[in-house]
């Protein structure tokens, strides 16, 4: 069993103009994730989904660069259009979990949490939550570090800038 360790939360909230049920689809149907997942500047190559307790989501993205990178998320928990928990880690193309390619101290695995609420005007309001899992004192130190917080704060803003977009087009 893994345990979640740390000091300190990262947390991102965003208010989207669009509906919960719409939301939810975009974090839950990989035909739509395929259309705005990852940083800014990164496309979806490769995508498989399991979604339920147990299952997996395992994706390929290509960077800008052209640079390979592989995720996956084993789900805990997952509540409809409220609430998606999961084990996300780095991953390769045969769903072995492996190190970030640019970060070797970046912890190996988080517990990442998504919830989805009702706010006002039809819209809704996501939230991601990560923190690590088992992690060594030196992946909590780079997890900590403001540079990963800034880091964090970049790439989550980024693909929460690219679902924006895509929902303006759904």
């Amino acid at each position: 069993m893994t345990t979640a360790t740390g000091s300190k939360s990262f947390v991102m909230s965003r208010v989207f103009d669009a509906p919960r049920d719409l939301l939810w689809k975009c974090f839950t149907e990989p035909e739509r994730m395929k259309q705005w997942w990852g940083p800014k500047g990164f496309t979806v190559v490769a995508a498989s989904m399991d979604l339920r307790v147990g299952g997996t989501y395992h994706y390929g993205l290509k960077a800008p660069d052209g640079t390979p990178m592989w995720g996956l998320f084993t789900y805990r928990e997952i509540v409809p259009r409220e609430k998606l928990v999961f084990v996300n880690s780095f991953s390769d193309e045969q769903r072995g979990v492996t190190r970030h390619p640019m970060a070797p101290t970046w912890p190996l695995t988080l517990l990442t949490t998504f919830t989805f609420e009702d706010a006002a005007s039809g819209k809704t309001k996501f939230t991601v939550r990560w923190q690590t899992l088992d992690a060594t004192e030196a992946e909590q130190e780079t997890f900590d570090s403001p540079q990963s917080r800034q880091s964090m704060t970049n790439g989550w803003g980024g693909t929460l800038d690219q679902l924006a977009a895509y929902l303006a087009k759904a």
